[in-house]
């Protein structure tokens, strides 16, 4: 392929995965322009100072930076931090008072980084945009999948569902063909300083991972409403008190102050009621998710379908029948699957691509 006089804009995080992806771009033979999009300050109330996150460090875009420079690629920092706080910290915020459990780095992907770097293409004069996510883009017939990365440890398809489909042919996935290890042996070939830093698995804007602590900050005015409630178990009995239901997930065990011989997990959270429900562990068990906000990523023709459908990033997923309703999708599994949760990411597969994806409702 002749990509000769093509311009790719790079998605660089500073870390090495999109630093890698940058180089791998160049090895194809096109022209690179390195993005960094800043997304979000953390502000240490007492001081009033910005405190940094892995994501969007002052370390972060110079090491992005330093990387450009070093392989001789232009480098902007572009802020989004409106765009991040309307389409993806507001959401997040509402799903938990909703009692929901959002993914916001997918709809951070979506939302916000692709849609923002094709956006920049007329700006920069660029055809097509690059990531450094571990996910495969294949092309049969003219119609553009995206699939699973190679490497099963890493692969972050999952992640990406919620992408439009139009914006495939316009995107490169460097990474998708290579595993964790070969990416960081190709940074320590070029001597590449992030070639060993450590990846962070928090939220970007949640500082400590202390989300409470985030909803007090972002919304005190909806999170001084927030009162203790009742932790009722599935005969309707009251069986203790919790501190606030947005401090708790579906399928949580830990921090509920119960005592039994065998476990309880949350098994509904109610806003409304301001109410707990909680279950043994085999009450977790469900082989049936109603799905809402579908994202089609091939064309279905009919339907029942059969899938493999993941309920969360790291699960394997499991097989499964979706028939289509009035308002979105029911999804039936051959066999139960463990806290199914409302406000998640459910994703459908055809052996390795993605047919496409919603919301749990």
């Amino acid at each position: 392929m002749n990509n000769k006089n093509k311009t790719v804009l790079v998605a660089m995080s500073g870390g090495v995965d999109s630093s890698v992806a940058l180089i791998k771009v160049l090895e194809m033979g096109y022209d690179a322009i390195g993005i960094t999009l800043k997304l979000w300050e953390n502000i240490d109330k007492k001081t009033n100072k910005v405190v940094d996150s892995d994501c969007n460090s002052v370390d972060a875009v110079n090491g992005a930076k330093l990387v450009c420079d070093r392989l001789g690629v232009h480098h902007y920092t572009l802020d989004f931090i409106d765009l991040f706080k309307n389409e993806v910290v507001s959401d997040f915020s509402n799903e938990y008072f909703s009692g929901r459990t959002p993914n916001p780095c997918v709809r951070c992907n979506s939302m916000v980084k692709w849609n923002a770097l094709i956006s920049q293409l007329k700006v920069f004069d660029a055809d097509m945009i690059a990531t450094g996510h571990y996910a495969r883009i294949k092309v049969e017939n003219n119609n553009y999948k995206l699939c699973k990365g190679l490497d099963n440890n890493k692969d972050q398809s999952y992640m990406l569902w919620q992408i439009e489909q139009k914006f495939l042919k316009k995107t490169i996935l460097p990474l998708g063909e290579l595993t964790k290890k070969e990416v960081r042996d190709i940074a320590l070939e070029y001597k590449l300083e992030n070639a060993n830093r450590n990846e962070s698995m928090d939220l970007c804007f949640v500082v400590d991972n202390d989300y409470s602590q985030f909803l007090s900050d972002f919304m005190p005015d909806r999170i001084k409403n927030i009162k203790n409630g009742n932790i009722i178990d599935e005969s309707g009995n009251t069986v203790g008190k919790h501190s606030g239901y947005t401090n708790y997930t579906i399928g949580q065990r830990r921090g509920l102050g119960l005592s039994y011989p065998e476990p309880r997990y949350v098994k509904k959270i109610l806003p409304k009621e301001n109410e707990l429900i909680v279950t043994k562990k085999n009450g977790l068990f469900s082989n049936y998710a109603k799905v809402k906000d579908i994202n089609w990523l091939q064309e279905v023709k009919e339907f029942p379908l059969n899938c493999t459908a993941r309920i969360r990033y790291n699960s394997l997923g499991a097989k499964a029948l979706l028939t289509k309703t009035k308002n979105g999708i029911n999804c039936s599994f051959e066999k139960s699957q463990m806290a199914i949760t409302p406000g998640q990411s459910i994703v459908f597969y055809d052996n390795d691509s993605i047919i496409g994806g919603g919301l749990i409702e």
